[in-house]
């Protein structure tokens, strides 16, 4: 199995929080895992409130363990909340089901890490996510959905 690369976290953290300050966001706190939630690099801006790398974490620690964006996991909380509970209490609370949280796919569509970003408004932290893994030239569950079963996004037939 493949990994991200330190350079490849990097820039995905930096071209995150750039994208961040253009955008005139909140002070953000991003992190980058590798596969397994091992930290890779992580940065908080100055002004970010407390917990944020706990946040940022839990946001890929969703992402990986279940296969899917953290926003995804929300809404499955939401409609599964029972499930959800149950899963988050066997991570040791370290899922957070919230926005901002991303898979991290090479070419072939396998998961080399996750990325996790916290700060601003959920979609906003999904869209720096996004942002951050396009520009160190990688791709997301969504630039991959055509290979279907492989990466967990089965479409339902009409």
């Amino acid at each position: 199995m493949s990994t991200i690369t330190l350079a490849q976290a990097e820039r995905i953290i930096n071209a995150a929080i750039e994208r961040g300050a253009a955008l005139n966001c909140r002070p953000l706190s991003v992190i980058v895992v590798e596969p397994g939630c091992k930290v890779k690099a992580f940065k908080k801006e100055d002004g970010s409130s407390m917990i944020r790398f706990e946040m940022a974490y839990g946001k890929a620690y969703a992402a990986l363990s279940l296969g899917r964006s953290s926003k995804l996991v929300r809404e499955r909380a939401q409609e599964r909340p029972i499930f959800m509970r149950y899963l988050i209490a066997a991570s040791g609370e370290q899922i957070f089901p919230e926005g901002g949280g991303m898979l991290i796919r090479d070419d072939n569509g396998d998961v080399i890490g996750a990325v996790g970003v916290t700060g601003d408004t959920e979609d906003r932290d999904e869209q720096l996510a996004i942002h951050g893994i396009h520009a160190a030239g990688l791709k997301t569950d969504e630039d991959c959905a055509s290979m279907g079963r492989k990466i967990g996004l089965i479409k339902k037939n009409p």
